[in-house]
């Protein structure tokens, strides 16, 4: 079968999650939207559900999936709902609830359920995506307050850059957040991952770690609580061909890559079909066999070329990790001119393995 595969450590997971819980002090929402950042919703639910208080995604059908495979933990849905009528089966799950937006407000005062919802009322405290502007939020959470559709009642908001420290962002957004909800009780839910690793003035009684659970530092700098993480996806593969080509020779598509030097190139089973970024430039690192070289040419949609000049050990079979330990997803991105959070989502194609303590699946 083809090498490429991707091998996800659940106890790294784990780990992940306790320190997120162990920085914040607080109620974690583990966050398993788009599929686990790529990494399997389900396999991640099952591998946190005897110690996450709670599970976040993006929308009902993401939840779904998750009440069928049997997960029965509280499921907040990040979008809240869409239609109406997406309100009776949220009910049906035991679903939470985001309310960002004032038709959603007037559908759940509207509504008749056959149970109260547990309510995250959103504001914009700056982000200006989604929830109530500052004037409007005091008076939603009163109407809500006082509707028997309601169960309970948690004052959350998003930070915009909480991974840029230096740029007084969040302050100015922990301010409005503190202006707009005063004399309101009920938990409060400020804190993303970057929030939860470098803002303990603003963790609340509820954090939503993401991208931390998956291993990759929301920074591009060396953050002292983002260097405990554990990266829990190793993308490998294998060298599948070799070739030694003298000085002046091009590689692959566009001629990108010309050889300053002899040099012997490995032939990698993975592309962009596989969702590694096509823009990767030449000279992002690749560990081959553990050690590291470089990508040399444009990727392909099933395979990419990496230079083992400088690895003579290495060969036809060698293992390529493409990240994971070793080779941090954010230094990838970083070269690449995305994110980890794009990488992990656009994975595609490459089966998941899946490691738990001493045992893969």
């Amino acid at each position: 079968m083809r090498p490429a595969h991707a091998l996800i450590n659940l106890q790294s997971l784990r780990h992940n999650y306790r320190l997120a819980r162990q920085l914040s002090g607080s109620r974690a929402l583990a966050v398993i939207k788009a599929n686990g950042y790529g990494h399997d919703a389900v396999e991640c639910a099952r591998a946190l559900e005897d110690e996450a208080d709670a599970f976040a995604v993006a929308c009902i059908e993401e939840a779904l999936v998750l009440r069928e495979a049997g997960i029965r933990l509280p499921i907040l849905l990040l979008e809240g709902w869409f239609e109406a009528s997406e309100l009776p089966l949220i009910a049906e799950h035991q679903l939470w609830v985001v309310v960002h937006h004032q038709a959603q407000l007037q559908d759940l005062l509207a509504a008749r359920l056959r149970a109260p919802l547990h309510v995250w009322l959103k504001l914009d405290s700056g982000m200006h995506r989604v929830g109530f502007g500052p004037d409007d939020y005091a008076p939603a959470w009163r109407q809500l307050q006082g509707c028997s559709q309601v169960a309970s009642l948690t004052r959350m908001t998003h930070f915009s850059r909480a991974d840029e420290p230096e740029t007084g962002r969040t302050e100015e957004q922990l301010e409005v957040f503190q202006r707009a909800t005063e004399g309101l009780t009920g938990p409060r839910s400020l804190c993303n991952s970057a929030g939860v690793l470098a803002w303990p003035p603003a963790h609340g009684d509820w954090v939503r770690p993401g991208i931390m659970l998956y291993g990759a530092t929301p920074f591009e700098f060396d953050q002292v609580n983002a260097s405990q993480l554990r990266p829990v996806m190793n993308l490998e593969s294998r060298i599948i061909a070799v070739r030694d080509l003298p000085v002046g020779e091009p590689i692959g598509y566009g001629s990108r890559f010309v050889t300053q030097r002899p040099t012997r190139m490995g032939v990698v089973a993975m592309g962009y079909a596989d969702g590694y970024p096509r823009h990767a430039p030449d000279g992002t690192p690749v560990l081959v066999d553990g050690k590291r070289t470089q990508l040399a040419g444009r990727v392909s949609m099933d395979m990419l070329t990496v230079d083992l000049t400088d690895l003579p050990g290495s060969g036809l079979g060698s293992q390529v990790r493409l990240w994971g330990d070793g080779l941090n997803a954010s230094e990838v991105a970083s070269h690449a001119g995305t994110i980890a959070y794009q990488l992990f989502c656009n994975l595609n194609r490459v089966p998941r393995r899946f490691i738990s303590s001493d045992s893969a699946t």
